[in-house]
This record gives C-alpha cells, structure tokens and sequence, in this order.
C-alpha cells in the first residue's frame, strides 16, 4: 500500500516553513530526535516534555508553503488559507480586484490537479499524522493530569482535522440521509490503537480508502469526545494557542452542531464558553489581532520569528495592513446586501464603510485607499509588525451555536435569551423575544465575518449564494449564483492522494 509521504514525516522534519522560532514556543530540546520508549517514558513521567510536539502541530497550522512549491505561493498558509479560501466562495465576502484566491472567490478552484485541493489535504492530514505520533506514546490510558491534557489535544486536534476534512471533500447537510453513505475521506490511525483494537493489516489498508461519511462522523464524535474527558480531568494549558478543555468543548459544539444534535450541540457549547465573556463593543475596533481578548477561547500568538508577512491571513484580509489588500491589490469588502441588513444602531456595522464612504469617526483607521473603499472593512487591523495573532475560536461563536440549535428545536424564547447574551455587546436596541433559526444566522453572518464560517455554514444549511442581484458589489466575472449541492461545494481528491494510494483511483475523486 502506498501512502502519501508527509503523513510519516519524523518530528526532526516537520514543516517549520516558518523560520527560526523563538525557544519559548518552539522548543523541541526534548523532543527532537529521541526514540518512542523514551518519549513513551517521558509522556508519563514528564509529560510538559512532549509540548515540542504539539508546538509542531501549531507551527504546521500557521506555515507558509505547505505545498513545498518552488517559490512558494502566497495563498497557501495552511490553516487560515484553507479557511480563507472557503469564505472566498461564499456570499458575504467581495474581493474587489483579481488576486490571490480569485479563483476560489470564482467557484473555480476545486479540481483535483489545482494546488487548492492539495493545500487542503496536505494541511489537515499532515495534523493527523503528527497528532497519531503523540497518541502513540501512550500504550494506556494515563492517569496523570499532565499526561491526559497532552494526550486530549492530539486527539482533538485530529477530531478537528477530520472534521473539517469530511466537510471539504463531501456533501455533509444532516437533512439529507443518503450523504452519510457517500464516500468520504481516509481515515489515519497510530500504531497503538491498531493494536489495541486488534485490527488486522487488511482491516486497516481498507481504512486507507474513502470511508463513508458515517464512518469518519463516528470517528470525529469519538476523537472529541475523548478529549473532552481527557481535558476536563483538570489540564491548564501553559499558554491560550494550546488545546483545554473549553476548546474541545468547543469543537464538539462545532460538530454535533453539524450533525443536527440540537441538545448536545447547545448544552456543550454554553460549557464551553462558561469562562469567556462576550467582549465590550470597544473591543470590537482592536482589530482582531490580539490573543489576550477576553472573548477568544483558542488561537495563535504570532510574534516576529513565526509571521509570514505576505503570504498570511492578515495580508489578505486587512484593508488596514501593508499587505495585498491593504496596498489596494485585492481589497475585502462586505455584500452590500449583508450590509444593508446590519441594524444602524449595531456597533458591528461601523466595522465596514458604507456606501457613501468612511465616516468622521472611521477616518483615523480607514487611512490606506484600500479601507476608504465602499463597503471595505475595517475589522480587521494591522500592529504594525505583521504580528497579528489568528482568532480559530470565540465565545461569540458558542452563543451563536446554542441559540442556534434551540431555535432548531422550536424553542425560539430560550433562543431569543441566549442569543440577547451577545446583542446586549453589539446593539442596544435589539430587544427580540423570539428568534428563527434564519435570525440566528443572520447574526453568524455579521458577527463571525471573515473567521472562516460561511461555507460551512452553507454546506450544512443546504443554502446556495446569490451574487448577481440589484445593487451587488460583486465584480463582474464573480456575480454567481451556484445552488446548493452544486460540484464545486466539494472538493476532488488531490491527484498525489489518487497516484499513491492504490485504494483511490481517478473514479473515486468526486465529480
């Protein structure tokens, strides 16, 4: 059986495409180069030891060049590209000129041979490979706090990576059945599972292949599920871009939210944001750019030796920034229809120019042509050192998920409760006392603009986008209205995956 190459890549090889990190964040004095019974040895003993590892994984999340491409490509920054990439083909973002992502932002960057496809994969199995090398040092269950908080991230990080694999490269809406027999993604797993679930070498070549989307779903539940136990047991991670237990609460929230487990998804996520208040209306012009936001559960925390200039969210984003938005190559606008529909007493408005231009009060940020475009945003900033930090996860976003899923469940009163929670931070003047699932979406559109959410949003939804409408801002070439279920809300498999696996042939890659 052949296998992609980078999914076995020792620790001593990991992609640090990042250059020198600073020692505090990156060190592997521990880690680097010692065999499996000593790490196994040091997970027990000394499991703060083994963070080298999981500062691999985060390093990966944020790396330029994922793709290894000759000069490298300013649109592969894995995690916060992938993300990227799919806001791009929503409806809620404009890209204003032709640029990196235009592709994306056209509905046309989803076959196999495109680098697209191939910066996906290689981004999320590239953490299943690294956390499957830290789960494999445990040959049990531990009984150390330490131990369990190091051993629950690699499996919510592989939970995650999963999660957001199956979503990309198949059809996911709960409404429909039949997509929970579809073909979805292959499915990695350590050393140490496969011998403790006794599974034998054709059981796991067929796990190689493309599971269904049940398949992968059962595993997502159970890799997150895990660590939520192994965390919650009382782990307090060393720094906020490390995994607790909040987080992995969080990302449960995220999947059963997916499933449609309404209950679930609303009681884990109002754990999972229980010590994170929703931020001051204040906080809302900070820029976006800052871990220590009381509001953000999980992120990344770049500093000098890990940011990647223009090859980086921030560049793409931010028309505040020095990058190819900001210098007014590819500036991001709001839809103006998602605009006009931000209440004018919402703090969250004044984020975006109006139509008319910037007023008196955003003339001191909006100071690039760029933020001084109709509809540009300014929620995003710049710090000057292009050491913005990458939010992966709020509170806001829990509130959101829990109001959600009860208003799923007809009980549109508590969903009108907790969803208040939030707009008593964003408009004083939203006083609703029922809210529909459609008004909670509403509010994920504005209030998670630009974090990665949309497409998601509309995969499981079963919604499509509607570009081409009076008065769009959408260029001409991007005025698209791409229905839901449509080919290219699905990715095919990269052609690597299909030339080295020999479970996957050119048949297999989705249409």
């Amino acid at each position: 059986m052949k296998m992609k190459k980078f999914i076995y890549i020792g620790l001593s090889v990991i992609l640090f495409s990042l250059s020198a990190c600073q020692e505090d964040f990156l060190n592997t004095e521990y880690t680097n180069g010692i065999d499996k019974e000593t790490a196994s040895e040091l997970a027990i003993k000394d499991p703060e030891a083994l963070n080298g590892y999981l500062n691999g994984i985060f390093s990966h999340m944020v790396a330029f060049n994922i793709n290894n491409a000759a000069s490298g490509a300013h649109d592969d920054f894995s995690f916060m590209s992938v993300v990227h990439a799919t806001d791009m083909m929503g409806e809620n973002m404009v890209q204003q000129k032709s640029h990196w992502f235009t592709y994306d932002y056209q509905h046309d960057n989803h076959e196999y041979n495109y680098r697209r496809t191939t910066v996906n994969w290689k981004t999320f199995y590239t953490v299943i490979a690294k956390s499957n090398e830290i789960i494999n040092f445990f040959d049990e269950e531990p009984e150390g706090v330490g131990s369990k908080g190091i051993l629950g991230q690699a499996y919510a990080l592989r939970g995650m990576a999963y999660f957001y694999l199956i979503q990309l490269y198949q059809h996911t809406n709960p409404d429909d059945p039949s997509n929970l027999g579809k073909p979805g993604v292959p499915m990695r797993y350590s050393a140490i599972e496969i011998e403790r679930n006794g599974w034998s070498e054709e059981e796991v070549t067929a796990k190689t292949g493309r599971n269904t989307v049940s398949d992968v779903f059962a595993q997502i539940e159970s890799d997150l599920s895990y660590s939520v136990e192994l965390l919650d047991a009382g782990y307090a991670r060393p720094q906020k871009y490390f995994i607790n237990a909040a987080v992995a609460k969080g990302l449960l929230a995220r999947y059963y939210l997916l499933r449609g487990n309404w209950e679930q998804a609303a009681s884990t996520a109002k754990a999972a944001r229980a010590s994170f208040p929703i931020m001051n209306p204040s906080a809302l012009h900070d820029g976006f750019m800052d871990i220590s936001n009381s509001e953000w559960m999980w992120g990344f925390d770049h500093n000098t030796e890990t940011q990647t200039t223009y090859a980086s969210f921030f560049s793409h984003v931010s028309n505040i920034a020095p990058g190819y938005a900001g210098i007014n190559y590819a500036p991001r606008l709001i839809d103006a229809r998602l605009y006009d529909l931000i209440s004018d007493t919402d703090e969250r408005k004044s984020l975006f120019v109006g139509p008319e231009g910037p007023s008196a009060d955003q003339l001191p940020v909006a100071t690039t042509t760029a933020s001084r475009l109709p509809h540009a945003n300014l929620k995003f900033g710049s710090d000057g050192n292009w050491t913005m930090d990458y939010v992966y996860m709020r509170a806001a976003e829990m509130v959101l998920i829990e109001a959600e899923a009860l208003a799923q469940m007809g009980q549109t009163g508590e969903a009108a409760t907790v969803l208040g929670e939030l707009m008593a931070k964003r408009d004083p003047e939203w006083a609703a006392t029922d809210v529909t699932v459609e008004d909670v979406y509403l509010q994920r559109r504005i209030e998670l603009w630009g974090e990665g959410f949309e497409f998601f949003d509309l995969k499981r939804l079963n919604k499509g986008i509607d570009r081409d409408y009076e008065g769009t801002n959408h260029r001409v070439g991007a005025r698209l209205t791409i229905p839901a279920g449509y080919k290219t809300w699905i990715y095919q498999l990269p052609v690597s995956e299909i030339q080295e696996n020999d479970l996957i042939t050119m048949d297999d890659r989705n249409e």
